[in-house]
């Protein structure tokens, strides 16, 4: 682990460099602000088993933007490691992985840099229906872009 540093927790500076999983949870009990922030620092710079369940315990916490936060460090973990834990998987999957989800980032992340062999089951799911559902999505577009020029076409003849 790093040098002892002195964290500013009331406005998150120098968080990200956080690579002390034990003074995150020191953090943690007593309350601090920032802790989705230094979950992001602890993505960057530690080990992931070390960093998975403080991220899991970050993407819990009260804070919308904190919790916003941790998200982002899931999906820095899994690009700085193309792999996540299986606990890191459940916080996804429990989050949801929809285009409203908090998670939604995260979950692209994971797509994009753990390759798809690795995944769990439900996301090898998600995967291919989300592959599915933006083609259908974009011949969609294609094919009202393609109607509207028509019509326009009509109307000025």
């Amino acid at each position: 682990m790093g040098m002892t540093r002195s964290w500013d927790w009331a406005t998150g500076e120098g968080l990200l460099g956080l690579d002390n999983p034990e003074e995150w949870d020191a953090a943690f009990e007593r309350g601090e602000r920032s802790l989705g922030t230094a979950a992001i620092g602890l993505a960057f710079n530690c080990p992931l088993e070390d960093a998975s369940p403080r991220l899991v315990r970050a993407t819990q916490l009260p804070d919308t933007d904190q919790r916003g936060f941790a998200f982002t460090a899931v999906g820095t973990a899994a690009r700085l490691n193309g792999a996540l834990t299986p606990e890191l998987y459940e916080v996804l999957r429990a989050a949801g992985p929809g285009r409203k989800s908090i998670a939604v980032n995260a979950v692209d992340d994971t797509l994009t840099f753990v390759p798809f062999r690795d995944l769990p089951p439900w996301l090898k799911r998600w995967a291919v229906y989300a592959t599915v559902r933006d083609k259908l999505e974009g011949w969609w577009l294609r094919g009202e872009d393609a109607a509207r020029r028509v019509w326009q076409a009509v109307r000025r003849g």
